[in-house]
């Protein structure tokens, strides 16, 4: 259940795995310039103003998987996702982000992925986008690819993620829910660019390039799961 107990429960949890992490080699500041593998982010959709959201509430319609949202909350622990590598390409801890790199979106408080398929998304018949899998895993349609103007993800810019297997890019044009979750904004694919696709990472832990014994860095051993 989403309970308010429960999400605090959640929250707390989240913040003390993060506390201890940093104690390992995590980067809580603003040090970093591009968001890395690995790290534990927060989206922020640039035209309405909500971050991407989940909690263990089902669509009730559609896939009946779990939903994605965008709230206007800033300190919720349910919007925090962690940046994965897929099945077929692996995205070592501390590495930046190409642009046009191809990852998975881990909703780390329910474990499952950003997922996309052809389902109609219940409020405006877009392509529903939904949370899918246990404990990290679930399949191809939770692949989405990274679209930024360099050569990685930078922390400042707005980026697009476009769904791999079906070509949606993630957006958001302001249809808005009634209960049980009154006022989150729907989330869901369209297949052309628009500002309602613009995304830029907020809040997070940015996982730093660990250094090795020579003074250079070292990319090469450690994947992050949550």
């Amino acid at each position: 259940m989403d309970t308010p107990n429960c999400r605090n429960f959640l929250g707390f949890l989240l913040q003390i795995s993060l506390l201890l992490s940093g104690i390992c080699g995590l980067s809580i500041g603003s040090e970093l310039s591009f968001v890395t593998c690995g790290s534990v982010i927060k989206l922020l959709n640039v035209k309405h103003n909500v971050r991407l959201h989940s909690h263990d509430v089902r669509y009730g319609s559609g896939s009946g998987q779990q939903s994605v949202t965008g709230v206007s909350a800033v300190e919720d622990s349910n919007s925090y996702w962690s940046i994965r590598g897929t099945s077929g390409a692996s995205c070592t801890r501390g590495t930046p982000v190409k642009c046009g790199q191809t990852i998975r979106l881990t909703h780390v408080n329910t474990g499952r992925n950003l997922h996309s398929h052809y389902f109609a998304s219940p409020l405006s018949s877009n392509q529903e986008v939904s949370a899918f899998g246990e404990e990290g895993e679930g399949d191809h349609l939770d692949e989405w690819t990274v679209q930024c103007g360099g050569s990685v993800w930078k922390r400042e810019e707005s980026v697009r993620f476009r769904h791999k297997s079906t070509d949606g890019l993630l957006s958001v044009t302001g249809e808005q829910y009634g209960r049980p979750i009154h006022g989150q904004m729907e989330v869901h694919a369209m297949s052309n660019p628009s500002q309602h696709s613009l995304w830029k990472v907020m809040e997070g832990v940015f996982m730093k390039p660990s250094e090795n014994p020579a003074g250079g860095r070292d990319f090469a051993h450690t994947h992050t799961e949550f």
